[in-house]
């Protein structure tokens, strides 16, 4: 996608085909398996096959940048991706897309030297997890507040070690499959290393930590261990459990990024993420708009036409495509800007967050007009509705909630005296 056109390149159109193949062949058949369990932690297990298809597909490869091996392809691809899946089945897709971000912390400060972390997600083999592990059962919106508690995972240096403590929570993929922890987890913790008051910018003591599966088996058993599994109203076989970790140890080689660099490649990985969600939100707006459009051309309530000749129902179905439409726009926009510009990379990130805060509410609003238009028949759980919902009502509130993270940040790059307003769409303002 160059310039202004919309028309898809090549490469973006073969992209959304194999992703249209993969949702329809491989996602979909999966939620009656993941369904048939009773438990949250069940379902998340019966996934797996689904998944070892994703990475015998190439899909988790395809989640890492080509510098480190990966097959990655850009911005809008990804989001292409995500949207095909997301309109079909998002629960089963959330685990793939995961490890995505779980891996994004090294696309943005990974080299060849972290060759052996990338290793088990660049085999094509067997089922390796990812984890972004950066929120915690007490909140984190605030931990970069001067003055304020900070994260409350640490990590101390001992001799030629690091020493990680602590409990996170909402973390996907990060308990692994048997729940004794995932293949690579990036963790984001506080350096205590000198000690745990610290009254400065919390940011210089904020860094990522790489625990991987063989670092929790060598230190014991203890060392990881699973608080509660988190039952969720929606995404029903996603694992992103309250775990802790009980002084791991860790080689120095395992910093990904020292005290004062975490923090900006954390939220560096929650900007790419953020054009994702907006993706998401546009399958969920998509999903609702041809279920309520197949329902109204074949029911008519006892009337005389379809119900899409009445025009209350016209109006709330057009309202949708409509949102649906604008949400795909910019996230489009978006996914294009966060790597070409126009305009500085907070000009860039600005689109991000608004693709990610817009799309998110507007799948919402999409979902809720969908069951007012096709009325009580929607609360039976034989139609979707009811699941897209459950589905949509988390996309404003993870992966940085709207309120208490993503529009703050948007408050932030307004507050800044060098503001440019319109760069990201016209370049920088002379």
């Amino acid at each position: 996608m160059t310039g202004i056109s919309f028309h898809l390149s090549p490469s973006e159109a073969a992209t959304r085909s194999a992703a249209a193949s993969f949702a329809q062949n491989v996602l979909r058949p999966s939620r009656a398996t993941y369904l048939s369990h009773s438990s949250h932690p069940a379902r998340f297990q019966a996934t797996r096959p689904t998944y070892a298809t994703a990475v015998s597909s190439s899909l988790i490869k395809s989640q890492l940048s080509p510098a480190l091996g990966g097959t990655g392809g850009s911005l809008v691809e990804a989001a292409l991706l995500v949207e095909e899946c997301y309109a079909v089945e998002p629960s089963a897709a959330l685990t793939i897309f995961a490890t995505g971000l779980g891996l994004t912390p090294l696309n943005i400060a990974g080299d060849p030297a972290h060759a052996e972390f990338l290793a088990p997600f660049l085999s094509g083999e067997g089922a390796p997890l990812a984890s972004l592990v950066f929120s915690e059962p007490g909140g984190v919106a605030n931990a970069l507040e001067k003055g304020g508690a900070g994260f409350q995972t640490t990590a101390r240096r001992e001799g030629d070690e690091w020493v990680v403590d602590g409990e996170k929570m909402w973390a996907t993929n990060c308990a692994g499959w048997d729940f004794k922890g995932c293949e690579l987890a990036c963790v984001v913790c506080r350096d205590v290393t000198d000690g745990e008051e610290y009254g400065g910018d919390p940011r210089d003591k904020v860094m990522i930590v790489l625990v991987t599966r063989g670092d929790l088996e060598r230190n014991g058993e203890g060392s990881f261990e699973v608080v509660r599994h988190v039952e969720m109203p929606g995404h029903s076989s996603v694992s992103g459990p309250h775990v802790r970790y009980n002084r791991v140890r860790v080689p120095a080689k395992n910093v990904l990024c020292p005290p004062g660099q975490g923090a900006q490649v954390a939220f560096g990985s929650f900007d790419a993420s953020a054009v994702l969600v907006g993706a998401m939100g546009v399958g969920v707006m998509r999903a609702a708009f041809d279920a309520a459009l197949a329902f109204a051309k074949r029911d008519a309530r006892g009337g005389a036409v379809p119900l899409l000749e009445r025009q209350a129902f016209a109006d709330l179905l057009s309202g949708i495509k409509m949102q649906a439409e604008a949400a795909r726009a910019l996230t489009w926009k978006a996914a294009h800007a966060l790597e070409n510009g126009p305009g500085d990379y907070d000009a860039r990130r600005e689109l991000a967050l608004a693709a990610k805060i817009y799309s998110s509410e507007a799948a919402v609003k999409a979902c809720t007009d969908a069951i007012n238009a096709v009325g009580v028949t929607a609360y039976d759980l034989d139609q979707p509705f009811s699941d897209l919902l459950n589905t949509a009502i988390v996309l404003p509130i993870f992966d940085g909630g709207n309120v208490g993270i993503r529009r703050r940040h948007m408050q932030e790059l307004m507050l800044s005296p060098t503001y440019d307003a319109w760069a990201s769409t016209f370049g920088p303002s002379k």
